[in-house]
């Protein structure tokens, strides 16, 4: 959970961007995930929206986060193109998951079946 200190010497959209990367390092925010809106982050944080802008320029500037127009804000995939591909297929089977309401751990276990080549079920 990422909070502004305004009592910090260190500038508010400063601290936002050192939050924003260090939960994006920890795996907190994963490649793929959708970031809130600036408003909304803005209104969490009690701060001001252009706070949470000047953090999102910044980070897109540098390839950590990136925009698609009206779908949001996103962690960028990094890596080799292989990797962003993998990526891309887990964020998604993830929110296939979610969205079928299946068990994490059921999940997994199905992930694993499948890549031992294993059939549906198969754990």
């Amino acid at each position: 959970m990422i909070t502004i200190d305004p009592a910090s010497p260190i500038a508010p959209f400063e601290q936002l961007r050192g939050g924003l990367l260090e939960a994006i390092s920890s795996g907190e925010l994963a490649a793929g995930q959708r970031l809130p809106t600036v408003r909304r982050l803005a209104e969490d944080l009690g701060v001001a929206p252009g706070t949470v802008a000047r953090a999102y320029r910044e980070l897109e500037a540098s390839g950590v986060i990136e925009t698609r127009g009206r779908n949001g804000t996103f962690v960028s995939f990094a890596g080799d193109p292989a990797h962003r591909a993998a990526q891309q297929a887990a964020t998604a089977f993830a929110e296939q998951i979610r969205t079928l309401r299946i068990d994490p751990e059921e999940a997994l276990a199905l992930v694993a079946a499948a890549l031992r080549g294993g059939g549906p079920g198969v754990a």
